[in-house]
């Protein structure tokens, strides 16, 4: 059943399960972490290098560049819409002058444009800060598996994640598999993952779907699993949520038992898990 929702709540909700305007703290700060880095090509970034790096294929201005990231920064802080993002992507490219890109003299082709970089950059960021929610090690004593969840409101689902969540697949959160089908798996892509109990688990070996290979313009072969688009095989936020770890455990053993005790019980207090985990 399509959600009703009012002019103010049509923002973006990577999970499309509910209303569009709530803001996700862990989402923010993964964007607003990521430093300006200019690019002449989409591809000139790839897989957890994004987790880093801010890009805009053919953004090459440093000013440019940081109107854009501003502009991302806004619509996941407060809920903007992709109509909000596409009046702020006009206005930014008219002060620029950024012309000579695929679509730049069209106002479909900049309506498309902008699209691309407001889903892309909030779909990539939720599945970060979603990352950093499942590897807690508070949920993983509880819920130690994850599911795959397809997405159904989309037009035209890709058969392969169509399957995968309608199995659904379930394995341990550090079953090799995630490493390449962490969901986003491609442009365009609304699929996620959802934290379960080892109960919900049958036994079942990760899906092997046969690989398929793609020839880069600089002609480096990438072999890929199938239903994974190129760039796309990547657990977004894994290199974040591992640096993390790596301070929070260096913390603990430079300090005493006592300040050691209360450093992990005010870290715990800050996590936020999913409600939908509290089922």
């Amino acid at each position: 059943m399509p959600l009703k929702l009012s002019p103010t709540q049509i923002a973006f909700n990577s999970r499309g399960d509910g209303k569009f305007n709530q803001p996700f703290d862990e989402q923010v700060e993964f964007l607003k972490q990521k430093l300006n880095i200019p690019t002449d090509k989409w591809d000139d970034i790839l897989k957890a290098a994004h987790d880093r790096a801010f890009t805009v294929a053919g953004a090459a201005k440093a000013d440019l560049l940081n109107d854009l990231h501003t502009a991302v920064n806004k619509a996941a802080q407060d809920g903007k819409s992709i109509g909000w993002f596409k009046e702020n992507f006009e206005a930014i490219v008219q002060k620029h002058g950024w012309e000579g890109w695929t679509g730049s003299d069209t106002l479909p082709g900049r309506d498309w444009r902008a699209r691309v970089i407001y889903n892309t950059n909030l779909r990539a960021s939720y599945a970060a800060g979603r990352y950093g929610e499942l590897t807690n090690p508070d949920l993983l004593k509880s819920r130690p598996y994850w599911k795959y969840v397809h997405n159904d409101t989309v037009a035209h689902p890709r058969p392969q994640h169509k399957a995968w969540g309608d199995k659904p697949v379930v394995l341990r959160y550090d079953d090799p598999w995630w490493q390449s089908h962490f969901p986003p798996n491609g442009f365009g892509c609304r699929c996620r993952v959802a934290a379960v109990r080892a109960k919900e688990y049958n036994g079942d070996a990760a899906p092997n779907d046969g690989t398929y290979t793609v020839e880069d313009r600089n002609g480096v072969k990438h072999t890929l699993p199938n239903g994974v688009d190129y760039g796309w095989d990547y657990s977004q936020g894994k290199s974040i949520a591992k640096q993390m770890q790596q301070f929070v455990d260096n913390k603990v053993a430079s300090l005493p038992s006592v300040l050691a005790d209360a450093f992990l019980a005010e870290i715990a207090k800050i996590i936020k898990d999913d409600p939908s985990n509290t089922k």
